[in-house]
């Protein structure tokens, strides 16, 4: 038997999560005595997982799962955990996944806990830490059932080398027209930018910027510090920005090492939404507002004063350091 671990991907590359999911896998499995077996989905430079402890991957190879379908990915992770003969499956807590585990756990009859923030404190019984209360606070969770599905949080286990030598083998799902019951008929993405979910550092703007036109700061900062831009709601519900951009608890979740709010008070729902990210940083010109309770560092003052001077001693430090 072994770890089963679904390592995602995107146009054929692993997503940085892919490699947080598996290091976790290899934890598991070092609990258990077992090994870890990953699944990817059309990507060819499988071996790379076998820096972070996986030994086995099954190379699934299909033209219809270039795109994201929830029951199709299901179906095939559930078949893969069943040839593995897995009995505990390993996934992380993206959108697209929180979608797919609930489906993957009605197959399997599993019991699942996602949004997990480190290795199981126990494997008899099998107790996990996650966050709880839009992550203000933890939950220690056993899940009794005989397979279990973890859903790792995204950037809480972080990517741990643990080289080993993966043997890749191709596995041929069997899928049929009920797995496609739904389709996306398109999928629009940011180009040429870190994504939100993805990114080690994150810039967000609100509405103390005034306007769009005053974005450029925003996006200069987040170009120096090679980070994703992002708004509060109310920047999205006015257009200044896409709804894509928008994070918080009604938007996309954040769990950055480094977020930094600009022009943000902090709203309970924005909170709750970036509460995970390890660093946060706060510039406001009002020092009553919300979000210094729940900064690591505050700087109350003018954004339009306070983010050029920082972008300067930024530029100044990269080139002093090049």
């Amino acid at each position: 038997m072994s770890v089963l671990v679904y390592t995602e991907s995107d146009k054929g590359k692993f997503k940085k999560n892919a490699f947080e999911v598996a290091s976790y896998a290899y934890a598991v499995a070092q609990q258990l005595g077992e090994s870890v077996t990953a699944v990817s989905m059309n990507v060819d430079d499988n071996e790379i997982l076998g820096t972070y402890g996986v030994s086995k991957v099954l190379k699934v190879s299909n033209a219809d799962l270039h795109t994201f379908n929830a029951k199709a990915y299901a179906n095939v992770l559930a078949q893969a955990a069943e040839a593995e003969g897995a009995k505990v499956v390993i996934v992380s807590s993206s959108a697209d996944t929180k979608f797919l585990a609930p489906i993957l756990t009605a197959k399997l009859n599993a019991g699942y806990v996602p949004n997990v923030v480190a290795a199981p404190e126990g494997t008899s019984p099998f107790v996990v830490k996650r966050t709880a209360f839009s992550n203000k606070g933890f939950a220690h969770t056993e899940i009794s059932a005989e397979i279990k599905v973890v859903g790792v949080s995204n950037n809480a286990f972080g990517a741990v080398e643990n080289p080993t030598s993966a043997s890749v083998e191709d596995f041929s799902p069997s899928l049929g027209d009920a797995d496609f019951t739904t389709k996306s008929v398109e999928v629009d993405k940011v180009v040429g930018k870190a994504t939100i979910a993805d990114a080690d550092i994150v810039v967000s703007g609100g509405r103390g910027l005034k306007g769009p036109e005053n974005w450029g700061m925003i996006e200069e900062l987040a170009d120096i510090l090679g980070a994703a831009t992002a708004c509060s709601k109310p920047v999205s519900d006015l257009g200044w920005r896409s709804h894509g951009e928008h994070v918080g608890q009604t938007g996309k979740p954040v769990a950055s090492n480094l977020y930094i709010a600009i022009g943000i008070s902090g709203a309970i729902q924005h909170l709750a939404g970036v509460s995970a990210s390890k660093t946060k940083v706060v510039i406001n010109n009002d020092p009553e507002a919300p979000f210094f309770k729940a900064a690591d560092y505050g700087i109350v003052g003018d954004a339009f004063e306070v983010v050029p001077k920082l972008i300067e001693k930024l530029k100044e430090f990269k080139a002093q350091n090049a």
